[in-house]
């Protein structure tokens, strides 16, 4: 049987963590926390889990996983957010695996809560997330929206666990409506240092194929006022995305 190091990147993870480190205790042989200078119980919570727990700055996502990664003792990585949580079933999986590794990474389906419901339309489920890796075998890559591990041989093949990947994302509106800030404004720098602009009919045209395609194709309706919530956002972010990005580069 291999090894399994959790690791489990945080800040200010409070309000998630216990759920999450009660359900990796389930497979890992350690858990490393890497934390980017809370200032609430996240440190007191992982180490009452006998978690390691590392301090270290914030440098972008792919940064701190990679650091992470480093900083375990087994080359078989589980890498989670503190939002995120292991279901029986998925737990039987990885346990499956460190008995029998047949591939060098592994998906894992992520089902979402979102504001109190469990959102399976839309286009969020089933969010296919690589998870589950040898550590030797690739890295996390940065980018400014989001990070995603690479496998160094472009050909290795990704099995898919059974499971869910339970993440509780959003609690209110609030919040959401906080990342669609910070999302839109990364994306428009990111377009801006790629040489990239949006003309005025994307800008418009965009947002109307969003909300059809994820209420209407990706039968969002099926999710009830909370699919009509997600849709109408994802349309007002496409929106504000390219309206950033033109901004940015017609300066």
């Amino acid at each position: 049987m291999v090894k399994l190091s959790v690791v489990i990147i945080t800040f200010n993870e409070e309000r998630n963590l216990r759920r999450c480190l009660e359900a990796a205790m389930g497979v890992a042989d350690e858990i490393v926390v890497i934390d980017s200078g809370s200032t609430d119980d996240t440190k007191a919570i992982a180490k009452a889990y006998n978690a390691v727990v590392i301090e270290h700055a914030f440098e972008g996502y792919a940064q701190q996983k990679n650091f992470a990664s480093c900083h375990a003792a087994h080359d078989w990585i589980l890498s989670l957010d503190a939002d995120e949580q292991l279901t029986p079933e998925l737990t039987a999986s990885i346990l499956a695996v460190k008995q029998d590794p047949k591939h060098v990474v592994y998906e894992m389906p992520r089902l979402t809560n979102y504001c109190g419901k469990w959102i399976r339309h839309c286009g969020w489920y089933p969010d296919r997330q690589t998870r589950l890796y040898n550590r030797t075998k690739g890295a996390w890559v940065e980018k400014k929206v989001h990070e995603y591990w690479q496998a160094t041989d472009p050909v290795e093949t990704k099995a898919l666990l059974q499971g869910d990947l339970l993440h509780y994302s959003f609690a209110t509106l609030d919040e959401h409506r906080a990342k669609i800030a910070r999302y839109t404004d990364l994306a428009a720098a990111d377009a801006a240092e790629r040489g990239r602009s949006a003309g005025p009919l994307r800008i418009w045209l965009s947002p109307l194929w969003h909300f059809v395609s994820e209420y209407l194709f990706r039968l969002g309706f099926l999710d009830g006022a909370h699919g009509f919530t997600i849709c109408r956002l994802s349309a007002y972010t496409a929106y504000l995305k390219y309206s950033k990005i033109r901004l940015a580069t017609h300066k």
